[in-house]
């Protein structure tokens, strides 16, 4: 896990040049035909980048985008109304028999199926119109780091050339060294106060909501700690009742419209006695994290966290990389 979250910065490197053309294509077809909806189509922590795709999607486009329930094609054997839709599939393996069955029938009821695949000799691949390739190279660990964070960088490089997005499009080329220096930062300092923990939050809004859903599963998977995501707006109606004294809450912000409330949120839990670790925001130093474009930072944070979480792990006298009773591929019908 450790070794292979180190190299998200250079897969993110690999897949935004290897994806740019196929990126613009995407982009001239999306303004050609504009979707009237779009459809995301995952699991796991694939399902975590399709959430950071509706914010972005739905802020820079205004086109409405939400999940599939993969079941209801697979099991129920529903036909999707997705004529003229975009239908986003992400994936790092691309074999999942509901995920599949969910694309093929996206595809044949009109959809344009796009995916978004680590595995591009997947029959995901296979059967979609568009393949960008997550080029996050084999990933062993059963923890999924790297293709989380490509998933991510290939979402924002498909939303800047779909709306023409220059400052954002600059900013992705300079993603790279960004998540370089995230990884060098030390989050060590939230390890004891974590160690003997046994429940927590993770919070996050707008796009870092999307990794706050990844770091809460990691936490999970990798830590054997209960962990809940919410959103900083949602946690307010019912789970706020929950933070006693002591309570651990790991926080995501990033510098666009959400910050203030979620900073307002950081200092509330504080005055109520929570241990707040805050990623992001003036009072950041026990998290430290390197500045982007605010799109990016959520991408820049999740790259910090990954390596809180392996060091968590092994503080937890656990092993990362093999989690119990969980497959690195996992197949769902």
């Amino acid at each position: 896990m450790f070794a292979e979250a180190a190299e998200a910065p250079a897969a993110v490197g690999r897949l935004l040049a290897s994806n740019a053309e196929a990126c613009a294509r995407l982009g001239e077809m999306l303004r050609a035909a504009p979707p009237a909806m779009a459809v995301t189509c995952a699991r796991g922590s694939s399902d975590h980048a399709a959430t950071y795709a509706k914010y972005l999607i739905e802020t820079a486009t205004g086109v409405p985008t939400s999940s599939a329930a993969l079941s209801v094609s697979s099991l129920y054997d529903a036909v999707p109304k997705l004529d003229g839709a975009l239908f986003l599939a992400i994936s790092q393996s691309g074999r999942s028999p509901d995920l599949l069955a969910t694309a093929e029938a996206a595809k044949k009821s009109g959809a344009r199926v796009v995916a978004l695949v680590n595995d591009e000799a997947s029959p995901l691949a296979e059967l979609a119109e568009v393949t960008l390739g997550l080029k996050a190279g084999p990933e062993l660990s059963v923890a999924a780091t790297k293709s989380y964070i490509a998933a991510l960088a290939a979402i924002a490089q498909l939303v800047a050339a779909w709306t023409r997005d220059a400052e954002l499009g600059a900013a992705l080329a300079a993603l790279p060294d960004t998540l370089a220096k995230a990884w060098e930062m030390d989050w060590s300092p939230a390890v004891p106060g974590l160690k003997g923990a046994s429940s927590l939050y993770v919070l996050g809004r707008g796009p870092g909501f999307a990794v706050a859903q990844e770091a809460a599963l990691k936490f999970k998977e990798t830590c054997g700690l209960h962990a809940e995501a919410f959103s900083a707006a949602e946690v307010k109606h019912g789970p706020m009742a929950l933070v006693g004294r002591g309570f651990p809450v790991l926080i995501f912000a990033q510098r666009d419209q959400t910050q203030k409330g979620v900073l307002a949120l950081a200092d509330q839990l504080r005055a109520d006695g929570a241990q707040v670790l805050l990623a992001g925001g003036p009072a950041s130093d026990v998290l430290p994290t390197p500045p982007a474009h605010p799109t990016l930072e959520p991408i820049v944070r999740i790259q910090g966290f990954y390596r809180l979480a392996n060091a968590l792990a092994v503080a937890r006298g656990l092993d990362p990389d093999s989690p119990p009773r969980l497959r690195k591929v996992t197949e769902t019908v």
